[in-house]
């Protein structure tokens, strides 16, 4: 009786316990039998495998962060700059992730870096700093296709840094003060053409209407006489002005 419990004991220590395999929720499980691929993804949930003969490799679906670390690019318009990013990749076919590539995040991370340059250094400055989303898109859609028979799926890249040269950045800055010089310009000269026109405008009112020119020195008088501490001189022309005032009432009358 003893011995049958010793088998027993010996048995679960050696051949069972070494064949239960955990997945957790976010793995899968790709079972090699002597060197071979065995069934499809193992699903989540306790596995029993075949000590010796079957191997289990775990494979993660979590979407994992891979920064690409800045690099020198020279763009189309021969300006050198510094461009970093970071993308965002999961994978979706594990047995492809495990069989065709050796190792998935060296190779998408040195093809990422390599489509990044690529990209930037075919495209003008003007269109880096302008158009950072078009490029995002245009570097995901190729590494999607280069991936994807790795069993990868990139859901997203960013530009996240890119860095100009001083000199370059000096430039830029001189080009952006003249455009608000330009600007402000601009906006003076239309003040003093639109001011203009309606002094114009209010000429010809007073032409028609002298007697609106005294009003508007009678005007000007109260405004002064405000502030009470201003000595005001009336000239012959306020005489004028009464004149002209009792003139207009007397015919509007």
């Amino acid at each position: 009786m003893p011995a049958i419990i010793i088998i027993f004991i010996l048995f679960i220590v050696f051949i069972v316990i070494p064949g239960v395999r955990i997945i957790n929720q976010y793995e899968r499980g790709v079972i090699f039998r002597l060197g071979r691929v065995r069934g499809g993804v193992m699903e989540p949930g306790l596995r029993l495998l075949i000590p010796v003969v079957d191997k289990l490799r775990k494979v993660s679906l979590r979407t994992v962060t891979l920064p690409i670390e800045a690099q020198k690019i020279i763009t189309r318009d021969n300006v050198s700059i510094d461009v970093a990013a970071v993308a965002y990749y999961q994978i979706v076919d594990p047995i492809k992730a495990i069989v065709e590539i050796e190792n998935v995040i060296s190779a998408t991370y040195q093809i990422a870096q390599t489509t990044v340059r690529n990209v930037v250094g075919q495209t003008t400055l003007d269109h880096v700093l302008s158009e950072t989303t078009t490029l995002n898109e245009k570097v995901k859609a190729i590494l999607d296709v280069a991936t994807e028979k790795w069993g990868i799926y990139v859901s997203n890249v960013e530009l996240k840094d890119i860095q100009l040269p001083d000199t370059m950045q000096r430039a830029m800055a001189k080009e952006a003060e003249a455009e608000r010089e330009k600007r402000a310009k601009i906006i003076a000269a239309e003040g003093e053409a639109l001011s203009a026109q309606k002094l114009g405008d209010a000429a010809d009112i007073i032409a028609a209407h002298p007697i609106a020119l005294q009003l508007r020195n009678l005007q000007v008088l109260s405004e002064v006489a405000v502030e009470k501490n201003s000595t005001i001189i009336f000239p012959s022309q306020f005489m004028d002005t009464i004149s002209s005032v009792k003139d207009f009432m007397a015919k509007e009358k």
